[in-house]
């Protein structure tokens, strides 16, 4: 029987949780919705002003207005991908070992327990 070799979990290792994702999300989708603001402000500024080479810079600010909330709805619904899919598992057979992951033989542990008789 093969016996995996004992690999420490790491606090490392462990996914963000799910509040931190959704603050992130929420901070970056805040961003965007602010770009947008500015792009409309900037828009009305450069027609209020008859800006040179107005021709330019208002199809820049309206895409900004129309991309922006787009791709911010889009990023902020965006998830991690997962590590397996749900039904991954029921289309390929397990390969289960014997032993738990974490067990010791005999051999392998720090110190022997000693029976007492009383």
């Amino acid at each position: 029987m093969k016996r995996q070799a004992y690999e420490p979990i790491l606090i490392t290792d462990a996914a963000r949780s799910q509040g931190d994702q959704l603050n992130s999300r929420q901070r970056r989708y805040i961003v965007m919705m602010a770009i947008r603001v500015a792009c409309v402000i900037a828009g009305a500024i450069l027609v209020g002003a008859q800006a040179p080479m107005l021709w330019l810079w208002l199809p820049l600010c309206g895409l900004g207005m129309v991309l922006i909330p787009w791709l911010a709805v889009l990023l902020a619904n965006d998830r991690p991908p997962k590590e397996q899919h749900r039904l991954a598992n029921r289309f390929q057979p397990r390969n289960r070992d014997e032993t738990p992951p974490m067990s010791l033989t005999a051999d392998e542990r720090p110190y022997k327990v000693i029976d007492a008789e009383p």
